[in-house]
């Protein structure tokens, strides 16, 4: 996958962006309507100064693109229109995980931040703000705070892991909150937020400024007590049993006699005690592993897993054909069950289906985020087809075959037959999750790869918003690059985005030994091209490539496919394809090798030299590839210290483009060879031992990169948010398309509500936290208690709803203080900080209908991430 840009859903004209009239009524609908509006820019208004470090503030005048699919969607036929309605829905659903994926105060920070919105529109807000003593520019520094917590579902950044704080002090949005209409409609519950996760919005720890395991920083996908030793043992363990980690998160506990105890719990609708009988429910037991107890369970984020699976259901309604309905059919059966096997059928079905009108995927799919690198963070998307992109694409692939015998690597080290893969331009209409990248290759099941082949698909109206430079802005350029790098960026990386991903990430073989002691390959006659000998190692059964790589496995895999696309932009018939040839074509390859080199200077900004490591995989990559490029010498690329304008340290980069064919491209077969043997042969040690070798960064002359790293931080400019679109049922009976124009200068207003039947239960599911976790984040006692830094899970139960979700009340739940508490005996309560709402869900019953959400699609703080507020959290579905 290929990331480019951090995803806003609904942020935006942040002072409009709540502006979703709440409570509102829907009438009965059955038709998906396109509403989108166009919102101005707002204030750009500076600060005398930051009240926290630059590395962990948005500042206030952050750029923020939307994302155009308008004409596509016009494009769809109303059957196709309710497909991509439901599985938008399903997406914006599961999306809700990734705030229990992200920190222990996610959660509570996003419930605060709904309660103050739904509550006063930000215009009223505003006015409440400034009558607390808050400036212009600090009330739009909680604008954008909020917007960024919306945009990464969270408050750690998506692209970098690092964690960001409001620009203001605690005191005065301390004042907002505590003197806001929320606060005298729900005083406990809001005072009870605030006083929960208040000093942790702000506090800047050493271990809390990043994601990481134990003393490196903060994750969820493990218990506050883990380390990476009780990682790698839950990996061997789950190997043992033929168990993905995908779909995991691991909790750790010590018995009365000191022995550690594991639990690893799947991510599922059902609990352990439930039927039907599944390849699932097996697994569903106590173990004895290497001389520790483990217990697997599942229900994790059961809630909203329900209502993904209620979309899902819903959309197979409308399936184009068989492979969909099936497809759709699996997903189902995973996220109900816990089943990556049934995921993987799913994925089966969906690789298929070759050419969808309406392209989708959904689950735990990227492991990024987890510091260990096998589990999923959940995200999912819905696309319509760029007709014209695809039609290169196409090209692309009909000469796939050819190209790859053209990688630097003996055949016996390719696939041993090329699996003609989907390759299409997408405009996104939904993308749910933590972040959105520019392409992806998908699944990311080893076994299915190597078998069933994959799907390619560049995103296409993010390119066109991610890629957007201005020249004023451009840093650590020659003068006189400025000017082809601005022309020639986005075509360029059109080209790279499309090798990266279809023979980047689409080749290469895994050497395996089945179960039965089958190999896929001939261990007498393959012969290891770095040492002349036979292959010594390879993948045993049940060990895929993340088990095995672990922590570096992204990155590796991402450099690999980075530099496939450097080496294959050299081939004229690539360039050919994608339009380019004579001159064009060497500004093309040129700018495109000049990016990479420039990424890899940016990439500085991602690596934390008190902890030593990368918080980025693609950052990581780049660098490591600038080093392979600086190590091949004779002037092909340097990186100089220099003084700039404005009298601060700079730097310049500079790439020879007459060496690039002759120095260049050498060096990089002999590297990109390393990296392909080391991957195919399973050579944990060597691959390691080579790629943590150019990954590290020391102030060694003549780069320095240490000090270079203070120089990228002073220059470094924020990545724009990316506002997205939004569908939403219509009770006109019929299809039709409403495009609002520009409003006033303080921003758009959403100018149709957003009906909450579930908004309250949502919050509520979001945050039901396990006794144990919660007891040991310190999330017990009266419902303000702070939350200490550690972890915490979501429970598997579901807690009673007022409304028609239907959701089962578990033994020993209780209404306490307006605050849903989960306790037993003699225990102490812990409480959820989402109470419900009886006035607010018997004004907005629907009566069958999905509720109205307004399409927002433009304007810097406005529209659908903001909307993971509204679109996503607070949205009702029916």
């Amino acid at each position: 996958m290929l990331w480019v840009a951090r995803l806003s859903g609904p942020i935006g004209a942040l002072r409009t962006l709540v502006k979703v009239a709440w409570p509102g009524q829907v009438s009965n609908s059955l038709s998906v309507k396109w509403v989108v509006d166009f919102c101005g820019s707002p204030g750009r208004a500076q600060r005398e100064g930051p009240m926290a470090d630059t590395q962990y503030i948005l500042p206030n005048d952050i750029g923020v693109s939307s994302l155009d699919c308008r004409e596509a969607f016009r494009l769809l036929s109303p059957t196709e229109r309710f497909y991509a309605h439901h599985l938008s829905r399903a997406a914006w659903y599961g999306g809700l995980a990734v705030l229990l994926q992200t920190s222990p105060e996610a959660p509570y920070i996003y419930a605060l931040l709904s309660r103050l919105f739904r509550a006063q529109d930000p215009d009223q807000l505003r006015q409440h703000a400034l009558a607390e003593g808050l400036t212009e520019e600090e009330y739009q520094a909680f604008l954008v705070y909020a917007a960024g917590v919306y945009s990464n579902m969270g408050n750690y950044k998506s692209f970098g892991d690092t964690k960001f704080v409001p620009n203001l002090s605690k005191e005065k949005l301390e004042r907002v909150i505590l003197g806001s209409r929320a606060m005298q409609q729900h005083p406990e519950e809001v005072r009870g937020l605030w006083q929960t996760c208040g000093e942790l919005i702000f506090s800047l720890e050493p271990r809390l400024r990043h994601l990481g395991l134990g003393k490196e920083g903060i994750t969820t996908y493990f218990s506050g007590d883990c380390t990476m030793e009780d990682a790698k043992l839950a990996q061997d363990f789950l190997d043992s049993q033929n168990l993905s980690a995908y779909n995991t998160r691991l909790f750790k506990e010590v018995d009365q006699e000191g022995k550690p105890c594991y639990e690893v719990r799947l991510a599922s609708v059902l609990g352990a005690d439930t039927a039907p009988v599944s390849e699932v429910t097996s697994k569903l037991k106590s173990y004895e592993f290497q001389g520790n107890h483990f217990r697997v369970t599942r229900g994790d984020y059961a809630p909203i897993l329900q209502k993904v699976v209620e979309h899902l259901e819903k959309a197979k309604a409308y399936a184009a054909n068989s492979h969909q309905e099936q497809m759709l059919a699996q997903y189902v059966e995973s996220f109900t069950q816990g089943s990556i096997e049934a995921h993987k059928k799913g994925s089966r079905f969906w690789i298929q289906d070759k050419g969808p009108i309406v392209e989708s995927y959904i689950g735990f799919i990227e492991s990024y985020r987890d510091p260990f690198g096998s589990r999923g963070e959940f995200e999912g998307f819905v696309a319509m087809v760029n007709k014209a992109m695809s039609a290169k694409f196409e090209r692309l692939v009909a000469s796939a075959e050819q190209l790859l015998k053209e990688l630097p690597w003996p055949p016996a080290f390719e696939k041993d037959k090329f699996l003609t893969p989907d390759f299409t331009s997408l405009d996104v209409l939904t993308f749910a999750g933590s972040g959105i990248p520019a392409g992806i290759n998908i699944p990311n099941y080893d076994d299915l790869r190597q078998t069933e082949g994959f799907k390619n698909v560049s995103l296409g109206n993010v390119l066109a918003v991610a890629y957007a430079t201005q020249r004023e802005k451009l840093t650590f350029l020659e003068e006189e690059d400025k000017d082809l790098y601005t022309r020639w960026k986005g075509p360029s990386f059109d080209v790279q985005v499309g090798l990266h991903e279809l023979l980047g990430h689409g080749s290469g073989k895994l050497f395996a030994q089945d179960e039965k002691g089958a190999f896929n390959f001939d261990p007498e006659t393959v012969i290891n091209p770095e040492t002349g000998e036979q292959i010594q190692s390879w993948y045993r059964s049940g060990e895929t490539w993340d088990s095995k790589f672990s922590t570096i496995a992204s990155s590796y895999e991402e450099c690999r496919a980075e530099s496939v696309g450097l080496y294959l932009c050299l081939n004229p018939q690539v360039l050919e394809i994608f339009g380019f040839e004579g001159a064009d074509a060497e500004d093309v390859i040129y700018v495109n090798w000049l990016n990479m080199v420039r990424a890899g200077l940016l990439a500085l900004e991602f690596y934390t030299p008190e902890a030593s490591n990368w918080r980025q995989a693609h950052m990581q990559a780049r660098f490591v590839i600038l080093r392979v490029l600086l190590e091949a010498g004779e002037g092909l690329v340097t990186v100089t210290p220099t003084t700039g304008s404005d009298g601060r340290p700079d730097a310049r980069v500079h790439l020879d483009r007459n060496k690039i064919r002759s120095v260049g491209r050498p060096a990089l077969e002999r590297f990109l060879r390393r990296l392909q043997v080391m991957k195919s042969t399973g050579d944990v040690a060597g691959g390691r031992a080579l790629y943590e070798g150019y990954a590290a960064v020391t102030d060694a002359p003549p780069e320095c990169f240490l000090t270079l790293r203070d120089t990228v931080l002073l220059r470094k400019e924020s990545r724009k948010l990316i506002v997205q679109p939004n569908t939403r049922l219509e009770g006109n009976g019929r299809i039709d398309g409403d495009h609002a124009g520009p409003l006033e200068h303080k921003g758009c207003s959403w100018t149709k509500t957003l009906a909450s039947t579930t908004a309250t239960t949502i919050h509520r599911v979001t945050l039901v936290v396990n006794k144990r976790e919660a007891s040991r984040a310190g999330v017990h006692g009266s419902p303000g208690q702070k939350l200490e830094n550690h972890s915490y899970q979501v429970s598997r139960h579901e807690v009673r709803s007022d409304n028609e979700l239907g959701l089962g009340r578990p033994s020993g739940t209780q209404e306490n203080n307006g605050f849903c508490s989960v306790h037993s005996g003699d225990q102490p309560h812990y409480p959820c900080p989402f109470s419900s709402d009886k006035s607010m869900t018997s004004r907005t019953r629907l009566h069958g209908a999905v509720p109205s959400v307004p399409f927002h699609c433009s304007s810097p703080l406005s529209s659908p991430h903001f909307c993971n507020l509204w679109t996503c959290c607070s949205l009702c579905l029916a």
